[in-house]
């Protein structure tokens, strides 16, 4: 979806794009996620999300020049925009600007004090500045070297037996700064010994390369790197302190009894507020965390300890699916709000199998699976309570048809949709649902209801001083073509 049609320019939309990218990044996939990202901003160019989007693939990919600069261009309006500065910290981080770094992570913190990853950001670095200064004892990775060759393989006697007791020491400096390059560097490290043994060949080292320059300073660039690298890792976490790291979880994680409370019912609606409020603050990955330790407790309790045991389940996975969505991990969300809807089934819970068809559908649309989105949502339909919810409704199954280009479902479901935003008297919802159907109108070709359309939502957009909704109408508008016209192919706006 990331190509460009010849000079027409991106063939999809802004979200499609966001929701390509962000599928990309949770695979690994650094380079194709930033020609997604980088094709989104071209339609939208100075979208803060989007920045710091790109700017974390660069991030993955070692680019921290780039990061930094996505970082900072997602700063321009608004200094304190926390994904910006949370982003701008990380680059700077990636970089060894410890200090820099330092200084933005308490800019968030003191922003968001209740983010996470501002806290940790700081500890971190601190460990990196604490790390980067040194001791005594702290292992060198420069390479001094043996100089022994100096005596012919023959030490005077006053120095042969001092010189055991170096050579000892270094052999034990040595091994230590060889067992933490392999913890550190990982797979990397068979690739050093072997750049070592290419040292060792001198036909080899005294050759040259198709550049023109000397194999010899090709492997030592290469040795040198690995050496920084492991320099930088180490600064970030020492392996002893990831070591000590994992013993006191794990003697926390044993010290664990998930004895029932007094009143577990109490204790459950308390935790869910908590994890709520944690997800409702933007904390996906410390409502994830809540959510998880929640679940494990509920599962060792009987019914008769938690009558609605399978009811609290059904919500924690709704709860775990949609921190899972905001951390753009959709297959994983998806599970989990398919494990509701079962929960929901099996208990015949039908507030609970609208929540969670709602989930379902919305993981579709994200990923650009609207025709999934589109049966789940319409499964949907009978549940659904109240004029804002059939509002909400029947507006993304016309955006879904519009995505799939079944233009007169698409008006259809705008119609729908502005039904029940009137019977609510909901401004907003009834915005959106005459732009949906204008869309579909002019993609159908009746430009003339087009027209009146656009002129009813510039008027509303107005009205309800929604300036960026405003400008956008007025664009479309204006390129509206003559009834005589062909038209020529537009981008959704919203």
């Amino acid at each position: 979806m990331s190509d460009n049609d010849g000079e027409k320019g991106p063939k999809s939309t802004f979200t499609t794009y966001m929701s390509e990218g962000d599928q990309l990044f949770q695979k690994g996939e650094y380079v194709k996620a930033i020609e997604c990202f980088s094709t989104a901003l071209s339609l939208q160019p100075d979208d803060k999300n989007c920045l710091v989007a790109r700017s974390r693939c660069y991030v993955k990919l070692g680019d921290a020049e780039s990061a930094l600069k996505d970082a900072e261009t997602s700063l321009k309006d608004n200094k304190n925009y926390s994904k910006g500065l949370y982003q701008k910290a990380e680059a700077l981080y990636t970089m060894g600007d410890f200090e820099f770094a330092l200084v933005y992570y308490h800019r968030g913190h003191k922003l968001r004090p209740e983010l996470q990853e501002f806290r940790l950001g700081i500890q971190k670095a601190q460990e990196g500045i604490e790390n980067s200064v040194g001791s005594p004892s702290s292992v060198k990775l420069e390479n001094k070297g043996d100089q022994s060759f100096f005596y012919n393989g023959v030490l005077p006697k006053h120095l042969s037996h001092s010189h055991k007791k170096e050579s000892k020491k270094h052999g034990q400096k040595k091994s230590k700064y060889e067992k933490a390059a392999k913890q550190l560097l990982g797979e990397l490290y068979s690739d050093r010994e072997f750049l070592d043994n290419l040292l060792q060949d001198e036909d080899l080292i005294k050759g040259k390369i198709g550049t023109g320059g000397r194999v010899q300073d090709l492997i030592v660039g290469c040795i040198s790197y690995l050496d920084t690298r492991t320099a930088f890792w180490q600064q970030q976490k020492p392996i002893y302190a990831r070591q000590q790291d994992r013993k006191l979880m794990q003697q926390r994680w044993n010290r664990v009894q998930h004895k029932p409370p007094s009143d577990p019912t109490r204790y459950v609606l308390a935790s869910l507020e908590d994890i709520d409020k944690a997800l409702s603050a933007g904390d996906a990955e410390s409502g994830l965390k809540k959510a998880r330790e929640l679940m494990k407790v509920v599962k060792e309790w009987s019914e008769q300890v938690l009558p609605n045991k399978r009811e609290v389940l059904g919500n924690l996975h709704c709860c775990i699916g949609n921190a899972l969505m905001d951390l753009g991990n959709m297959d994983n969300a998806l599970h989990h709000h398919e494990k509701d809807l079962e929960l929901a089934k099996k208990g015949d819970l039908t507030d609970s199998k609208s929540r969670a068809l709602d989930n379902i559908g919305r993981v579709y649309a994200r990923i650009g699976k609207f025709q999934q989105a589109i049966e789940v949502w319409e499964e949907k339909v009978p549940l659904a309570c109240g004029g804002l919810e059939k509002a909400w409704l029947f507006h993304e199954i016309g955006r879904c048809y519009l995505e799939l280009k079944r233009y007169g479902e698409a008006r259809d479901y705008g119609s729908r949709s502005l039904t029940a935003a009137d019977d609510i008297t909901d401004e907003k919802w009834q915005l959106n649902a005459s732009v949906l159907m204008t869309q579909a109108e002019l993609k159908l070709g009746n430009y003339k209801a087009s027209v009146l359309r656009f002129e009813r939502a510039l008027d509303r957009a107005k009205l309800l001083q929604d300036d960026s909704v405003s400008e956008a109408i007025q664009k479309v508008s204006l390129s509206l073509p003559h009834p005589s016209h062909h038209p020529s192919r537009s981008q959704p706006f919203l």
